[in-house]
């Protein structure tokens, strides 16, 4: 997976389509957030059926996203880049454009079954190109300027409030827009990369016993990453905006303003964190201390009595630092020939994660009744949040001690 290594100046312009590559792809995927109480309006949608547009975007992906590890180790990143990007965008356009329920959950699921395919390609073309010393750094810098397109979402409500005063279908227009942008730079990228990405031979295909060799704190991480991410994205790309609004009094664009404030902090942080933990070497404990921020959030916002800024910015520092710290983790666990698979196994168990905390956390909105008018009917939303939240914290402290703490003695004594 690693070639030689491309001159400065395209090394920047490889960086630049994948990092723009991201930023259409989480513009699109966080869309339905800053929709949702229009959806539930202007359509009658429940919140089961929001959470169930998010969670069929998850639900192929609990085995097609193996496939799609198997295509990058096999194909290469481009390649699988282009092609998911082509199905992503006709996702986003039938999401946009489809006229009732069925449909628009249709367009979800072909967005899904493009996208989770494409972030494992856009991760392992990042490693293919900056893996080294400074590999956090670049993964770090890439996912902060993806995320870039889930902050400029949460802020639509504001720069768009044109669009949203139309009602639900022009603010899913736009992000249809930022899929076609998604797929034009994975064309760029495609084509400033050709010759480099070759396809492996028959030799050098997964084998199905491989994952079985990844070790035990591979395991603990997808774990932890599992649950971190269900909790996280669950939340915040499909219900906290509602929850602003309603249980804190919130008007829609300081809702969003709220909810982007997330990944204001994530863009500058994450790179930063990423650059400490070259500098340091110390994954693990940094790992541990990002994902116990996730569960005092919760706690935070929804059971402290706590200024809602307060759990917004812990929400913040937690997501800039375990992105930065789990993905070149996982370059550092695996070998590098198996890295699309290893990607792609971790995008599995986070995918049916997110679809049941999405499912899960609908559903007790439902039961529970609550709304603008019975906000207090979102607590059972939030404990359950705040539980896995904790477990996942609970898994990086035994990365931390399985690992991280015997990695860092091994380096301190060898001479």
């Amino acid at each position: 997976m690693i070639e030689r290594a491309p001159s400065a100046a395209v090394a920047f312009w490889l960086f630049a389509f994948v990092a723009l590559a991201n930023f259409g792809n989480f513009y699109v995927y966080d869309s339905i957030g800053p929709v949702a109480d229009l959806l539930q309006r202007d359509r009658g949608f429940s919140d089961t059926q929001i959470g169930w547009l998010n969670a069929v975007y998850n639900l192929p992906n609990i085995v097609l996203v193996l496939v799609g590890g198997w295509l990058v180790d096999r194909q290469g990143a481009a390649r699988v880049l282009v092609a998911t990007g082509a199905i992503c965008l006709a996702g986003a356009l039938l999401t946009a454009l489809g006229p009732g329920f069925e449909a628009m959950t249709a367009g979800r699921l072909l967005f899904g079954i493009g996208a989770e395919t494409f972030n494992v390609a856009t991760l392992a073309a990042i490693v293919k190109h900056f893996s080294g010393p400074h590999l956090a750094l670049a993964l770090g810098g890439s996912i902060a300027l993806g995320r870039a397109g889930a902050f400029a979402v949460d802020l639509s409500p504001t720069w768009a409030a044109d669009a949203y005063a139309q009602g639900w279908q022009p603010p899913l227009l736009i992000a249809a827009a930022f899929a076609l942008l998604s797929f034009a730079t994975a064309v760029g990228y495609a084509w400033l990369d050709r010759g480099r990405d070759e396809a492996r031979g028959a030799a050098e295909c997964v084998a199905l016993h491989d994952p079985l060799r990844f070790g035990r704190p591979f395991w603990f991480l997808l774990a932890l990453g599992t649950l971190w991410y269900a909790t996280l994205i669950a939340f915040r790309s499909t219900f906290s905006i509602k929850y602003f609004q309603h249980a804190h009094g919130l008007s829609l664009d300081t809702a969003g303003a709220y909810n982007a404030a997330v990944y204001l902090a994530a863009l500058f942080a994450t790179p930063i964190f990423g650059w400490l933990c070259d500098r340091l070497g110390r994954f693990a404990p940094f790992l541990a201390f990002g994902a116990l921020l996730l569960p005092l959030s919760f706690a935070a916002m929804a059971f402290g009595g706590m200024p809602l800024w307060i759990g917004t910015a812990l929400i913040g520092v937690s997501f800039s630092l375990v992105p930065a710290v789990l993905w070149p983790l996982v370059a550092r666990l695996v070998p590098a020939e198996r890295l699309g698979t290893a990607l792609a196994l971790l995008s599995v168990a986070m995918n049916a994660g997110t679809a049941g905390a999405n499912l899960a956390a609908g559903a007790l909105n439902d039961a529970f009744g609550a709304g603008a008018a019975h906000p207090a009917g979102y607590a059972p939303m939030m404990l359950f949040f705040l539980a896995c939240g904790a477990v996942a914290a609970a898994f990086a402290v035994a990365l931390w001690l399985t690992a991280g703490r015997r990695r860092h003695e091994a380096a301190r004594a060898t001479p």
